[in-house]
């Protein structure tokens, strides 16, 4: 039962891998095409010129700050807080593009903050995984330990110096 929850979990994480770089597209057209199915306000218009640039920035910058881990690319698949994060944001815009206007500004506010969280989050599993520290490596044997390089203080003795001397070439005849 658990391998089966496992797969499944895991092509539910490798399809928000998958939607990432199509999101940045999908997202910003949907805020233009809301606001001409719902017939919204002429300057719903002028919201809708500002945002969809900096949906799409955004969801790249955040796309590839994604990939740039080294989990996520080995699994190519994102984590469950990628996936919260991601989702939650991808249903507030989409709910902006619907221009409900009762509570339209609230949304507004929330998906900007959730976006804000989703930045800072992002920065810091990159930051996270790029310490050096020991690492985990699947292997066709199961799993290895690759522990982190010691320090020469550590390894308690001067390190071997090779000195080579260069010899002055003999004048061409």
């Amino acid at each position: 039962m658990s391998d089966r929850r496992t797969i499944k979990d895991m092509w539910l994480r490798r399809a928000f891998f998958q939607w990432l770089i199509p999101a940045a597209f999908v997202l910003p057209l949907w805020l233009f095409v809301g606001w001409i199915i719902f017939g919204s306000s002429p300057w719903a218009l002028l919201w809708v010129f500002v945002s969809v640039p900096v949906v799409f920035v955004g969801q790249l910058v955040l796309a590839l700050l994604v990939r740039a881990r080294g989990t996520v690319r080995t699994e190519r698949a994102v984590s469950w807080t990628d996936v919260a994060l991601f989702g939650s944001w991808h249903a507030l815009i989409i709910a902006l593009g619907v221009f409900s206007n009762p509570w339209w500004w609230l949304v507004l506010g929330i998906t900007v903050a959730v976006g804000v969280a989703l930045l800072w989050t992002q920065l810091w599993e990159l930051w996270r995984e790029a310490k050096p520290a020991a690492a985990l490596r699947r292997t066709a044997e199961g799993v290895a330990y690759i522990p982190a390089p010691r320090s020469e203080a550590a390894q308690g003795g001067v390190p071997e110096v090779i000195v080579v001397t260069e010899r002055p070439a003999p004048p061409a005849a």
